[in-house]
């Protein structure tokens, strides 16, 4: 009876077909979500080695085709559900080769200001993946689910690689045609483009790279468990369903937000103080996620701004202890990871709902969790990499000489290691006077 009401509860918003020959796209959406998961956690380990050799435009834009080619292949297929999911794979795996690469773009250029930068970019994804339903839902009102898919992926792909032609490139990526390498010719000298950080099997060996992937790996757990139980959670509790489907909406806004305003906080105060703070949030989110609607909204937004800042706390963990050497594979295995145990977290709190009845016996469960991976992110000391004062400005005006400090910085071994200044210190070289 349990597992009855649970399943009924967590399929509130889920869309009913009316007859059994609605299409797969349909009836499949749980299904879908998983397989697409699964192909985004295999996509990321292959894009992971790639990004460390090739420019990113030259995997963002193969990446954005051929996400968009496997958009349009799911309304190509016959109405069967396990061949509708076939593509679905294709387009979670093809959706990981945007995500690491647009992110290493953007930390090339970004070191003063990097986790502001990141919140910026990923806030725009954001944006528009909130505004994708209304296009989804118009289309599928005027020329049918199946047209829709076609037209989705049409407008992914022109957009998206024209956004990535024009306006994407890491820094000094024109100098080396296609290909990374550590050395470059460019005005008649030759240029370092050595980047400080761990190689990875010294970065997974050390107690932080665990610490960062256990943390957060465990953070997206339970955020991402609220995420897709929040509206049967609120019914449980008193509101009603619509009331609650409002709830999301909080929930986008306010990780919307997350995501720029904790930019702009973590390049200015420490990951150590930020991040704590920031896991400890949902707990407040969980305690006062009551009635009234007015009361529930601000525990959403708390679980929200939460959700928003992690992604950002992410990189800039990964940037601060480990480096930038290897900003494909080390994020790489810590993302995957986390997408998985993301994946985990609505089954887990389903799970615990089905045994036990209810969602607040589950609750304590969660804060615990959550206290643990604070704990982890607080005592992992101070910035072996901290930020090389003026760089932005420096990266900016003249890509190379920014290259030659960053270079300089690698080959003298990082002897500045355990500095605790977010903003570089007196004995890290400067990028400008």
């Amino acid at each position: 009876m349990a597992g009855r009401r649970a399943a009924q509860r967590r399929d509130l918003l889920a869309p009913q077909p009316a007859d059994p020959a609605a299409p797969p796209a349909r009836r499949a959406d749980t299904g879908a979500f998983s397989v697409a998961a699964v192909g985004m956690a295999i996509g990321l380990v292959v894009v992971a080695q790639l990004v460390d050799r090739f420019a990113a435009r030259h995997i963002l834009v193969p990446g954005f085709v051929l996400f968009a080619a496997s958009m349009a292949l799911i309304g190509l297929v016959p109405p069967v559900e396990w061949v509708y999911l076939v593509p679905c794979l294709f387009v979670g795996f093809f959706g990981a080769g945007t995500a690491v690469p647009a992110t290493r773009a953007v930390v090339s250029w970004f070191d003063n200001n990097r986790a502001l930068a990141v919140g910026v970019v990923t806030g725009i994804i954001g944006l528009g993946s909130a505004l994708a339903p209304l296009l989804t839902g118009a289309l599928l009102e005027s020329v049918g689910w199946r047209s829709a898919y076609g037209l989705m992926a049409l407008v992914s792909v022109l957009v998206s690689v024209t956004m990535v032609t024009l306006f994407v490139r890491a820094r000094a990526e024109h100098h080396v045609r296609g290909r990374l390498v550590r050395e470059t010719r460019a005005q008649g000298r030759d240029v370092s483009l050595e980047l400080p950080g761990l190689m990875v099997g010294d970065a997974v060996r050390t107690r932080r790279f665990w610490a960062i992937a256990l943390g957060l790996g465990l953070v997206g757990v339970v955020v991402y468990g609220l995420q897709v139980h929040l509206v049967p959670m609120m019914t449980d509790r008193g509101p009603a369903t619509e009331q609650a489907g409002t709830l999301l909406v909080v929930f986008g806004l306010a990780s919307l937000v997350g995501r720029v305003a904790g930019g702009l906080v973590l390049d200015r105060v420490h990951a150590t103080v930020v991040g704590p703070v920031v896991i400890l949030a949902p707990i407040a989110g969980m305690l006062f996620l009551e009635s009234p609607f007015t009361g529930a909204a601000v525990a959403v937004a708390f679980i929200g701004v939460a959700f928003g800042i992690e992604g950002d706390l992410l990189t800039l963990l990964i940037t601060r202890y480990l480096g930038t050497r290897h900003f494909g594979r080390i994020p790489g295995l810590i993302q995957t990871a986390f997408l998985l145990d993301s994946a985990l977290g609505p089954l887990l709190l389903g799970l615990g709902y089905d045994l036990l009845g209810s969602y607040d016996p589950v609750i304590p469960v969660l804060t615990g969790v959550l206290v643990a991976d604070a704990v982890l992110i607080a005592t992992l000391g101070r910035y072996a990499h901290p930020a090389v004062h003026g760089f932005d400005r420096l990266a900016a005006r003249d890509e190379l000489a920014a290259a030659e400090v960053l270079s300089g910085i690698a080959g003298s071994g990082d002897p500045i290691a355990g500095s605790g200044d977010p903003h570089g210190s007196p004995d890290r070289p400067r990028a400008c006077g």
